[in-house]
């Protein structure tokens, strides 16, 4: 079992655009900008907060596949975050207005818990979930 030093985890995305992806993390969804730092063999991370947890935003300039197209169920692997968030409908109406490609919105998936899937720049998948627990009964 792993003894974690951290309550969250960092998540490494490739890039095709900074400006994109930038625009999108930082400026439309609100991650704080914590840096960018030269890659080893060339390229740029920018790394962004979101609470804990470190989103690193990894660009090498090189011309790379895109990430397999399809949605959540398109191919193996990492298909998607999520976030946790209190406002889903007024992050889902932004990324509406933003002119991001919106999978699902505010999707009741089962009681309580509600989502949103948005595709970043390079079709990268974030989800946005709103947890309403029901108060307890007396």
């Amino acid at each position: 079992m792993i003894q974690r030093s951290k309550d969250s985890i960092d998540l490494g995305v490739v890039i095709s655009d900074p400006e994109k992806s930038l625009a999108f993390y930082r400026d439309l969804l609100g991650f704080e900008f914590a840096g960018e730092m030269s890659l080893p063999g060339g390229g740029v991370m920018y790394r962004l907060l979101c609470g804990s947890s470190l989103v690193k935003l990894l660009y090498t300039g090189l011309e790379l596949e895109s990430p397999p197209r399809g949605g959540l169920m398109g191919a193996y692997g990492y298909r998607y975050f999520t976030i946790y968030v209190e406002n889903l409908s007024e992050i889902t109406q932004r990324c509406v207005d933003a002119g991001c490609v919106v999978q699902m919105a505010n999707l009741e998936i089962r009681q309580g818990v509600t989502i949103s899937i948005v595709e970043d720049p390079d079709g990268n998948l974030v989800e946005f979930l709103n947890l309403v627990v029901a108060p307890a009964s007396k």
